[in-house]
């Protein structure tokens, strides 16, 4: 067991010490002996993941607002939204530490609306629920943040 550790490379077998060590030797200038390749992918890896939550917040946001718009269950607004305001948050939040995923909106919103609208409709649809194939309303990022569409 021992062996095959060793075998290994630190980043493959204590990711947290690895981090350390990474960090100590690019504040030490050590950049020879960077695990560079591992670093690429690491911080590749953290800008997916923006986009990926920004993506899956805002498809939440939308589950949300479509269910509030046009479901009529007043036992169930509550819920929704304080789901909307707390999505909303978090994508400000997001947004406020990178900017640059705005320029990603557009092309977020539609993927996102997509599956919001497909996951609303296998829920409600048999309900005798139907939903518009588009978005009815503004969706640049001031409106999606702020407009309660339902009032």
């Amino acid at each position: 067991m021992t062996q095959a550790i060793l075998s290994k490379s630190l980043y493959e077998s204590d990711f947290l010490l690895w981090t350390q060590d990474t960090v100590a030797k690019l504040k030490a200038k050590d950049f020879d002996h960077v695990d560079l390749k591992n670093l690429i992918e690491e911080i590749e890896s953290l800008g997916k993941s923006e986009k990926k939550e920004i993506k899956s917040r805002l498809t939440t946001l939308l589950e949300h607002l479509i269910k509030r718009i046009y479901v009529d269950m007043p036992q169930e607004f509550n819920g929704w939204e304080r789901t909307i305001r707390n999505q909303r948050t978090e994508i400000e939040f997001l947004l406020d530490d990178s900017p640059s995923l705005q320029a990603l909106w557009n092309d977020t919103f539609d993927i996102a609306f997509r599956a919001a609208l497909r996951d609303v409709r296998k829920e409600y649809s048999k309900k005798g629920y139907q939903f518009p194939d588009v978005w009815q309303f503004g969706h640049d990022i001031d409106t999606m943040l702020n407009v309660d569409f339902w009032e």
